[in-house]
């Protein structure tokens, strides 16, 4: 190798033997790093792992998924129509249930009081756009009145998340 080196890049004896601890120092280097990370690798290998499940979720080789993240705020609409406001809120919770029954919405709920006007959020399921999302919030009946409003993020997160709906419908006493 020396003499291919030193052919090859016309070096001094000072400059080759350095350019030989070098390569030698990488080659070294990348072969223990390569032995750590396959030991790394084997070792995390989940002994519970379910392919069936993992893709059944969509999850990627982490059980994880990306999501839409929404954020609810108050809208622009000030009236105070009280008659209006429970039809339109009659609206958005029918329409939180039909999101739920068609696998689109997997987590949706209030947030206390704060100074932000946050009101609630949602996590949308098995949506692929930004477009289809924004979409499906202008068929909640608020949102098209302008009472509420909405940010939305994509977020990652566990594939498994809908899992918990079916013990979700089986806790609740009374309807909200």
């Amino acid at each position: 190798m020396y003499v291919l080196v030193n052919k090859q890049l016309n070096l001094k004896k000072s400059e080759d033997m350095k350019l030989i601890i070098i390569l030698t120092f990488f080659a070294f280097s990348n072969t223990i790093f390569g032995q750590i990370n396959a030991t790394k690798d084997s070792i995390n290998i989940n002994p519970n792992y379910n392919k069936e499940l993992a893709e059944k979720f969509g999850g990627d080789k982490f059980g994880m998924k990306a999501y839409f993240f929404v954020i609810l705020k108050t809208g622009t609409n000030t009236t105070t129509d009280k008659v209006f406001i429970s039809e339109c809120f009659k609206g958005h919770m029918e329409n939180i249930h039909q999101l739920v029954e068609k696998g689109k919405l997997i987590i949706a709920g209030p947030l206390a009081k704060n100074d932000n006007n946050y009101r609630g959020i949602f996590v949308l399921n098995n949506i692929k756009t930004l477009e289809e999302a924004n979409n499906l919030m202008q068929t909640d009946l608020a949102i098209k009145n302008g009472l509420l409003t909405y940010e939305i993020f994509t977020w990652y997160g566990s594939a498994a998340l809908p899992e918990y709906l079916p013990a979700a419908d089986k806790i609740w006493k009374s309807k909200p």
